[in-house]
């Protein structure tokens, strides 16, 4: 009993949080109950398509190709596509993870995988295209070509690193 509530406490002082701020009319915590609110709706319109894609993709496509075109015997073309995935990802990060887990579980690197949450974080198309009509299609672009080969190499250096330290993703089932 003690352990759950330790597992779900973040959870917990939340709901409390929330209820105190209806109780007492807070608008700082209605403000945060609505955004969170809003946030959870849209996750939960994505997510099941979301997953429902990413078994497709686990079923239809087989481990050899994502082996040999995103896997440890790669070539520098595997960052394109990395990158091209990312770009069309939409959704955010938590889709990212997902399909990010999903690619590395049918056979992707971790630098490719590192590569793709990166790339997902910085250089979707519909982010950037937002940012272009702010900043200017200049600034963006300087951006985009700045970020994107220190992803590709913080991804290398990542990988290695994990590696030397027998680093293992876990499923998470075993968690």
């Amino acid at each position: 009993m003690i352990s759950q509530i330790k597992k779900y406490s973040l959870a917990i002082v939340f709901a409390l949080f929330v209820i105190a701020s209806f109780i007492f009319n807070y608008n700082p915590g209605l403000d945060i109950f609505n955004k969170f609110s809003d946030f959870l709706l849209t996750m939960l319109k994505f997510l099941p398509a979301v997953f429902i894609l990413i078994g497709l993709f686990e079923t239809w496509v087989d481990r050899e190709i994502i082996e040999k075109h995103l896997g440890e015997e790669s070539n520098l073309i595997a960052y394109g596509w990395s990158i091209l995935l990312a770009g069309t990802t939409v959704g955010g990060l938590y889709i990212a993870f997902p399909i990010a887990y999903a690619i590395y579980k049918t056979g992707a690197s971790l630098r490719i995988v590192f590569t793709y949450v990166g790339a997902a974080a910085v250089a979707r198309i519909p982010m950037t295209l937002f940012e272009a009509s702010f900043v200017g299609l200049k600034f963006t672009l300087i951006r985009l070509l700045t970020t994107i080969p220190l992803i590709i190499i913080s991804s290398i250096l990542l990988e290695k690193y994990l590696e030397g330290k027998g680093f293992q993703v876990q499923s998470p089932e075993e968690n």
